[in-house]
């Protein structure tokens, strides 16, 4: 079953979702005040990735309640290395005042030696971004903006059945065209719209303590048309709804359910070792040959943050809804397996 959703407020009196499915633009309307799960449970973040065949970097800002970031990643896939630098900042409780909806409003948050800003301007999106010390005493920061949004994106209302006020509203964003550049030191690295593309993953949401999720996205050029896909499950109730989706200039074509096949190595996730993709409705059937796996652990008291976000090549075909198929060649993309107790 895939349910579409109706316009209206996202939650009901009680706090619960009033309706759960999916869409293609943000039809539900998003309330922080609206919310009765609890206000340490509130999870607020914008996540940015950009990259081109060579190189891209990921930025977020987040408010989880008790806990924010903001976030630099540096991606280099021909080296097939990582950086990350997250510095942190204590009990916001939404104080870095995020906006209801991802076509409006702007997010601006400094900490010590660290600053971050997403904003709305004329032609797109302009994400800046400056740590101080990102590698050794070398600096990070970046200049972008991206533009061309695509006419569809994936947008799905989440609840979980563990408690009737927790759920999750999402939207991605993907295949926007990526200009500008960043700098660690002396080193500038650019993008150029004609190869280059940037992805939003816009999260609003009351979480339950502990979950896993399974997330992968690609963008770029395959058939001589800008495709990208969006996947994932792991957490909540999607009886209602998947957030497999396939765009096409653009366009989207709902997929039903995706599976990754993590190889496994001495009862272990072998994550650098070749996967496998496959759907229930045969729509979605590729390989994906790691290069790079972004590593991150953390533990501390209660919370726990285990992540392994892999980069690769994907290689298979994709049949859109009207029976054509895409053919996926060396397409550059990534798969995440996340674990929280948060």
């Amino acid at each position: 079953m895939q349910h579409l959703l109706s316009s209206g407020p996202l939650l009901d009196k009680t706090g619960a979702l009033a309706e759960a499915g999916y869409a293609t633009s943000q039809v539900r309307t998003y309330d922080r005040k609206a919310i009765k799960g609890g206000a340490a449970r509130i999870k607020e973040w914008d996540y940015y990735l950009i990259y081109n065949g060579s190189y891209g970097v990921a930025l977020t800002i987040a408010d989880n309640s008790y806990m924010g970031l903001l976030s630099a990643s540096f991606l280099d896939f021909e080296a097939k290395a990582e950086k990350t630098v997250s510095p942190m900042f204590w009990l916001p409780f939404g104080k870095t005042n995020f906006p209801p909806r991802s076509d409006v409003g702007d997010i601006v948050k400094s900490v010590k030696g660290a600053s971050g800003s997403f904003t709305h301007e004329a032609g797109g999106r302009r994400l800046k971004f400056h740590i101080d010390k990102f590698d050794g005493d070398k600096a990070f920061d970046c200049d972008l903006l991206l533009s061309d949004p695509p006419r569809d994106t994936m947008v799905i209302a989440t609840p979980f059945d563990e408690k009737k006020t927790a759920f999750y509203y999402n939207q991605k964003i993907v295949g926007m065209r990526a200009a500008g550049s960043f700098t660690i030191g002396n080193e500038t690295r650019s993008f150029d719209p004609a190869d280059s593309f940037g992805l939003l993953d816009w999260g609003r949401g009351v979480w339950t303590y502990s979950n896993t999720w399974y997330w992968g996205g690609g963008q770029g050029i395959a058939d001589g048309h800008v495709v990208g896909f969006n996947l994932g499950y792991g957490f909540g109730n999607v009886s209602a709804a998947s957030e497999n989706m396939i765009f096409v200039d653009g366009v989207c074509h709902k997929l039903d359910r995706v599976t990754f096949h993590i190889p496994s190595k001495d009862g272990k996730d072998d994550f650098l070792s070749p996967w496998t993709f496959t759907s229930n409705d045969g729509r979605f059937e590729t390989a994906f040959t790691p290069v790079l796996d972004r590593v991150a652990y953390t533990s501390v008291g209660p919370l726990l943050s285990d992540q392994h976000q892999v980069f690769g090549y994907m290689d298979g075909t994709l049949t859109l809804d009207d029976g054509t198929k895409i053919e996926l060649k060396h397409f550059l993309c990534f798969a995440e397996k996340v674990r929280n107790k948060w």
